[in-house]
């Protein structure tokens, strides 16, 4: 069985956070894009629904978390080399994203983070298949 994701994110400004993810090499289904929303294709079974935060407010009785002072959930993609790593994580900061911590290499994986626009927070990650048998 295939199963599907689609991460919802709540934002403040819908253009800021596309823009922000289109620099990071990320593209959109216009077909599910509008003003409350806009879905940002991470894979072919991975989808991150972007939100307005009222727009992301109906879905939930609870308070919409505020990202830049309180962490929820920290997304992580798992990338094909080290080189990919630093590439997003690099072009995260240089599009206006925050460091979120510092640099993680244990050998087997190396992993980076950053702060979206709005606080949310994404770890980057490459994990050496062949270091991993050796730590085994």
């Amino acid at each position: 069985m295939s199963t599907k994701i689609f991460v919802n994110l709540p934002v403040k400004d819908l253009d800021k956070s596309v823009a922000f993810f289109t620099e990071l090499g990320f593209s959109f289904n216009q077909q599910f894009t509008d003003e409350n929303a806009s879905a940002m294709i991470v894979s072919d079974d991975i989808s991150v629904m972007l939100l307005v935060e009222p727009f992301f407010q109906s879905f939930t009785t609870k308070k919409v978390a505020d990202a830049t002072t309180t962490t929820e959930t920290i997304t992580c993609l798992g990338l094909d080399s080290r080189e990919q790593v630093d590439e997003l994580a690099d072009k995260a900061l240089a599009a206006g994203g925050q460091s979120a911590n510092d640099p993680m290499d244990e050998g087997f994986m190396y992993v980076r983070s950053f702060q979206d626009l709005d606080g949310h927070i994404w770890e980057v990650m490459y994990m050496d298949p062949a270091a991993m048998q050796e730590q085994a």
